[in-house]
């Protein structure tokens, strides 16, 4: 059975929810606009969830339930890692570890006209953005933002991309820096793409850099903040 929706919405963010527990009554929140991520699901006034996990909150508007979990559920306005696997005529079509393939149209970029549609061999590793994730059908992507602009939408060349949870991914993409990321960046120099479907992408200028951050991302999942920074100065002593 479901629970009752609190008077605060507030009250349940970071708390543990379960599929039926009511985190949201919308008709008690009059004129505010709500974004509902993944996780969760409105019947009328009421916001529920139907996975377990951690409620979330993004200012000013968004939530979403947060578990740690290899399969991806795509939401609209998630940044994701997908792999090109074909393309037709109007699409490319992307892995991005959800249920189903992704259509990423050929237009889908800044300035994507049908004169400069971009090519991308079979196994390209692109950062999308999520436009539409209706249930039933293929999700859509895109390589701009909001405003049309290419921002840091595109391919990503050379580098290591790895796997991992999403739970992890929401870590790395948290606000404040992670502590694991805040420890690497005050002694080296990389750069990391993060996706909320549960892959990263890191590049640096040597090979060893590249093993390390790696290494010390996939090793920090369930470590607490003190425990990410010491096992970051322990690679880097180890490398030194």
């Amino acid at each position: 059975m479901g629970t009752n929706p609190s008077n605060s919405p507030s009250s349940f963010v970071d708390k543990s929810v379960l599929p039926g527990d009511v985190v949201l009554d919308l008709s008690s929140m009059a004129n505010q606009t709500i974004k509902v991520g993944g996780g969760l699901r409105q019947d009328c006034d009421a916001i529920s969830v139907i996975k377990a996990g951690k409620l979330r909150f993004l200012s000013p508007n968004k939530y979403w339930v947060e578990s740690s979990q290899k399969r991806y559920v795509p939401s609209v306005g998630d940044n994701v890692l997908g792999i090109v696997v074909d393309s037709r005529a109007d699409n490319f079509l992307v892995d991005i570890k959800g249920p189903s393939l992704a259509y990423l149209p050929v237009l889908a970029f800044e300035g994507g006209t049908r004169r400069n549609i971009p090519k991308f061999e079979e196994g390209t590793l692109v950062y999308v953005r999520v436009v539409k994730a209706n249930t039933g059908m293929n999700p859509e992507l895109s390589c701009t933002d909001a405003s049309g602009k290419a921002a840091e939408y595109g391919p990503l060349k050379d580098g290591f991309m790895f796997e991992s949870s999403t739970g992890l991914s929401r870590m790395l993409l948290s606000s404040p820096t992670c502590p694991v990321l805040e420890a690497l960046g005050k002694k080296i120099s990389f750069e990391i793409a993060v996706g909320l479907n549960g892959r990263v992408w890191v590049n640096a200028a040597a090979p060893s850099t590249i093993i390390l951050v790696s290494n010390a991302i996939m090793n920090s999942e369930y470590l607490s903040g003190v425990q990410q920074k010491i096992m970051v100065e322990k690679l880097l002593q180890k490398v030194q």
